[in-house]
Parts: structure tokens; C-alpha cells; sequence
């Protein structure tokens, strides 16, 4: 819910006059152009999820996180016009003082970082090939230094990145289904024992993970000139997400079913049994990296701001300073590099960080501003 005003953009400077500031908050996140998009993580473990929890399930929960999501989002922006805040950070620190700002700051850098590494780690993938259970998945570059004839199609994979992957999966999931040689997938997780049922809970933290945008909620409400359009853009955004995601569980596991693995990209390295096979397996992999490789700044804005507003509270803004710019930069991308080397597994990663940061940023903090401004 927002508040109507009858002169947006002259409550827009108002805001920002009296709003708090940490470090360089007052900055866009995308300056170039307004964004449509609230800024969600990429979501590469929909069609394991799926696997763990059946189709029906999975289906399900990705869409009720979703709708619970929107509602976190609506309790945030209700109470930062309240607050007369234009960051998550001054909501937390106006409800809770400096430490509920810090608390914030470090669970951002949590997050972002796992997130970051799980990128990194996919990237790598997808390039360098991987290893599951004893099985080597050869990457695109171990594939192209064999063949390099086939280095001539990468050409054609710089437009539409994230459309390519998306339409690719469910292009090759309707030709395998018209040919009967999908099987049927499984609707309701398998419960066999006490341990495969607490294997339920570890999906949880990766659907937390994948709605993870609030941290940037009010820099995208800084640059509309009618803030009442913030409403809109959420629910934009959480319903294209949201189809993304129902779409890529729905085909990757009609693809591969109990064979599913963390990363779905790594099941791209086989034999699909249909028609250029390797085509579209290169095609798939080398898409959805460069769509990785195009959404990582974005994750690391929010991520570089919050770690030098953590250090530096008291510092000029960090886009006037460019040698705490190139440090922090380059510091935290060392850190996501060795993350990346070190984690076995995005699963890991994904679990990690949305059992700990990314419920917090997502869910407990909103609700906790909530009550707070209620009493």
C-alpha cells in the first residue's frame, strides 16, 4: 500500500532532504535508465527444487513465496513514507537505531555474497565443465577447444539472453514430449524415511533466495517520479519472476526428472536424443552464463554500498572516492572469486544464505518494522 499525494514529484525532494543517508544511498541503481525490475535474483535451483519437492508442490510453493514476498515489499514501503526513509537501511536504523543498520548491512553482505558466489560458481560450469557423483559434465570451452568449428555459433547468443535459455528449455521439453520419451514426472515429493522428509525444508531457503529483492525496492522508488507507481512495478516484476521460475522447474524437471541436478545447467552437458543436441545444449548454458555474467553488478551495488556504509559510516559518498571505490571493488570480488573455488555446490550456497541473510532481509526484518511502528 503507498500513499497518494497530490504533487509526487514535489514530495519526491522532500523525501530526499530529510531521508538519511549511508554513504552514497542517494545514488540510482541503474543511472542510465529507469528500471522496471526489482532487482531479484537469479533462481538456477527451480527445477531442483522441484525435484525434491514433486511438481504439484514445487509449483506451489514458488507461487506462495511470491505472494508473500509482494507482501514484505508493501509492509516496507508503507512504513519507509511513514519514516519519511528512501533506504531499507534508514527504515532499519529509524525503527531499530544503529544497530538494526548494521544488522541490515551485514546481512545484505551475506547474501550478496552467497549470491554472487553462486553465480561465480555456475559461470564456471558452464565454461570449465564440472563434476557430480563421479560423472564429468564438459564445459563449453573443454567442448569448443575439441571442435572448434563450433565456436562459429557463440555469435549468434548476444541477444536475448535470458529469452534464449528460457525458450530453448521449453522448446526441447515439447519436442521430447511429442516424441514420447519423457517420462511421467513425479507430482508429490518422495517420503520414504525421516531423512527424506527434513530433505523438504532444504528447499525453503533457496525459494527465499530467489525473491530476494528488497534491498533495492527503494532505490527504484527513488528514480520514479510518481513513487505511486512502485506498487505496480513490484507486482510487475514478481509476476514475470514468477513465470520464469514455474517455467524453468516445469520443463527443466519434464527434461530430466529424478536426474536433476543443483544446477541445471550441468544436465545440459549430455545427449538431449534429439536434433542438434550439442547446438542446443551450447546455446542453453552459454545464454543463461552471460545473462549471469550482464545481472551480476546489480547484485553487487547494493553489496559494495552496504559494505562501505559498514566501514565507512561516516565517509564522503563513495562515487566521489575512487580509490575506496576501486579497493572495496576489488576486495569483494576476490572474496566472491575464492567463495566460488571453495563451495562444492550452489545448493550449499543457496542454503546458507537463504536460511540465515535472506530470510532476514526478506521477511523477518519487514515484519519486525511492522510491529514496531504498530506499538
Amino acid at each position: 500500500m503507498t500513499i497518494v499525494h497530490p504533487s509526487p514529484v514535489k514530495e519526491k525532494t522532500s523525501r530526499k532532504k530529510n531521508k538519511q543517508v549511508v554513504s552514497d544511498e542517494k545514488s540510482p541503481l541503474l543511472p542510465v535508465s529507469k528500471s522496471a525490475d526489482g532487482g531479484f535474483d537469479e533462481f538456477n535451483g527451480a527445477s531442483f527444487s522441484v525435484k525434491v519437492l514433486g511438481l504439484v508442490l514445487g509449483i506451489a510453493m514458488i507461487i506462495f513465496m511470491a505472494f508473500l514476498t509482494e507482501a514484505s515489499i508493501e509492509f516496507l514501503l508503507r512504513f519507509s513514507r511513514t519514516a519519511k526513509s528512501s533506504s531499507y537501511g534508514g527504515l532499519m536504523g529509524d525503527a531499530f537505531g544503529m544497530f538494526g543498520r548494521v544488522l541490515f548491512q551485514l546481512c545484505v553482505l551475506v547474501n550478496n555474497i552467497g549470491v554472487l558466489i553462486v553465480y561465480m560458481i555456475i559461470i564456471g560450469d558452464v565454461l570449465s565443465g564440472t563434476t557430480s557423483d563421479g560423472i564429468h559434465h564438459a564445459g563449453v570451452l573443454e567442448e569448443c577447444l575439441k571442435q572448434i568449428d563450433s565456436l562459429r555459433y557463440t555469435s549468434s547468443l548476444s541477444v536475448g539472453l535470458a529469452v534464449v535459455f528460457l525458450v530453448i528449455m521449453v522448446g526441447i521439453s515439447l519436442v521430447k514430449l511429442m516424441s514420447g520419451t519423457v517420462a511421467m514426472p513425479r507430482f508429490l515429493p518422495d517420503i520414504r524415511d525421516l531423512s527424506s522428509a527434513l530433505d523438504l525444508f532444504t528447499v525453503v531457503p533457496v525459494l527465499v533466495t530467489a525473491y530476494v529483492c528488497h534491498y533495492n525496492v527503494h532505490f527504484i522508488d527513488n528514480e520514479l517520479k510518481d513513487n505511486t507507481q512502485i506498487k505496480a512495478v513490484v507486482r510487475t516484476s514478481l509476476t514475470l519472476c514468477s513465470s520464469v521460475y514455474v517455467m524453468t522447474s516445469l520443463f527443466g524437471f519434464l527434461l530430466f526428472g529424478d536426474a536433476t541436478l543443483d544446477d541445471v545447467l550441468t544436465n545440459f552437458s549430455t545427449d538431449l536424443g534429439i536434433p542438434f543436441s550439442s547446438l542446443l545444449n551450447a546455446a542453453v548454458r552459454i545464454s543463461y552464463a552471460a545473462h549471469l555474467m550482464l545481472v551480476f553488478p546489480i547484485i553487487f551495488f547494493p553489496l559494495r554500498l552496504n559494505l562501505d556504509g559498514l566501514i565507512f559510516p561516516s565517509a564522503r559518498p563513495l562515487a566521489s572516492d575512487n580509490f575506496r571505490f576501486a579497493s572495496l571493488s576489488i576486495g569483494l570480488i576476490a572474496i566472491v572469486f575464492l567463495g566460488a573455488n571453495f563451495i562444492p555446490s550452489i545448493w550449499d550456497a543457496f542454503q546458507f544464505t537463504g536460511a540465515t541473510a535472506a530470510v532476514c532481509i526478506g521477511f523477518i526484518f519487514p515484519a519486525a518494522i511492522t510491529l514496531r511502528h504498530c506499538n
